[in-house]
């Protein structure tokens, strides 16, 4: 069951833009092998006995400052993001839920998850290291470096 599970993640990657609202319920097991920035982490995961797929994961509904803002404030607080979601993960195992692909492709979309933190997101948003994000436009994290903008 897991391996034709994992099977379908890596056919949802090929998918067509026109395929990308389907949804691989998960849990998929997998290991970190790198925190991206504050909401991206690469991850592998074990598709079939001896096969893996690394594939970055956005975690979903969130939105974290980018390391390459347009002001300090931004990149600040991206980098407070990024360490503590590295802390969140300790370099361990996550469990992927709820996955989709990426409106941008080659990347996927799910709720992350460990045995310490059950959801990745809603850890980073109450830090007030990320904000909540539906898809749309994304607002500019400078302008709100001096009011609610990322602190930690």
């Amino acid at each position: 069951m897991r391996a034709r599970f994992l099977f379908s993640l890596a056919v949802l990657m090929a998918a067509s833009p026109a395929e990308a609202k389907e949804v691989l319920r998960g849990p998929v097991e997998a290991e970190v092998v790198r925190v991206v920035d504050g909401d991206t982490l690469a991850v592998r995961a074990e598709i079939w006995l001896g096969q893996t797929i690394e594939v970055d994961v956005r975690l979903a509904g969130i939105d974290a400052p980018e390391l390459k803002g347009k002001c300090p404030q931004e990149r600040e607080g991206a980098a407070r993001a990024r360490d503590y979601l590295a802390r969140l993960n300790d370099g361990g195992a996550v469990r992927l839920t709820n996955i989709k692909r990426d409106k941008f492709g080659g990347r996927v979309i799910a709720n992350v998850s460990n045995d310490a933190t059950p959801d990745f997101s809603a850890a980073l948003r109450a830090r007030g290291l990320a904000r909540g994000y539906d898809g749309a436009k994304r607002g500019s994290w400078c302008e709100l470096a001096g009011g609610s903008g990322a602190r930690g």
